[in-house]
């Protein structure tokens, strides 16, 4: 049998088996999970098959990895059906959840923002206009940063989180725009003249041209 196969297999079962622990609650959210050798020795696998484990239920969100002290329960819920449900809706789904969530967040931001908030969406929207006519990925890559930037100036962090699991659909939506649509300057400028409303803490406005940039 391929290797690489077998070590995969290994390491899904691991994931299974500290999913289910998880559901049964034999651990507590904001509890430091067993070391590697404890949960190497309960499960009867490697350590390195704990270390991959580990490393998957930390993507999805469930555990924290604290460098230098351990592995923490992040939640008892399992976001993964709530990301697999996302990665299925269409486009149009997608367009519509993005006005309910980020528009509104937006508008929140408007009266929440701080000056570092400012900095930062600055700072991203540099970052990101110097792909808008170069590589796709590149540019998908820094335009999260600068939307994730936006929902965090709202300063609620439900909205964060929830935004971070919805960042997937965004990026496949702005990647099929961006191959479909010719790239259009006046388009990246909405997402300037977003920061500008925030600044001056106009939310109607920041709205407005928020919703201009999903139907755009």
């Amino acid at each position: 049998m391929n290797t690489e196969v077998t070590r995969r297999s290994l390491v899904e079962l691991a994931v299974e088996r500290m999913r289910e622990r998880i559901l049964q609650g034999d651990w507590q959210v904001g509890q430091r999970l067993p070391t590697e050798p404890e949960l190497a020795l309960q499960l009867g696998i490697s350590r390195n098959t704990v270390r991959e484990a580990m490393r998957v239920l930390a993507f999805a969100g469930l555990v924290e990895i604290r460098q230098g002290d351990g592995s923490y329960l992040r939640t008892s819920q399992d976001p993964l059906q709530a990301v697999q449900a996302m990665a299925r809706c269409t486009l149009e789904q997608a367009r519509e959840t993005r006005h309910i969530l980020e528009t509104e967040a937006i508008g929140l931001a408007a009266l929440r923002r701080t000056e570092a908030d400012l900095q930062g969406l600055r700072a991203a929207l540099a970052g990101s206009g110097e792909h808008f006519h170069g590589d796709v990925d590149a540019y998908v890559t820094c335009d999260l940063v600068f939307h994730q930037r936006l929902i965090d100036a709202a300063h609620n962090p439900a909205l964060s989180e929830l935004y971070r699991y919805f960042s997937g659909v965004v990026a496949s939506a702005l990647q099929h725009n961006m191959a479909t649509v010719p790239r259009c300057q006046a388009t990246f400028d909405l997402h300037g003249q977003i920061v500008d409303a925030i600044e001056q803490r106009d939310p109607q406005r920041a709205k407005q041209l928020s919703r201009t940039l999903i139907e755009s």
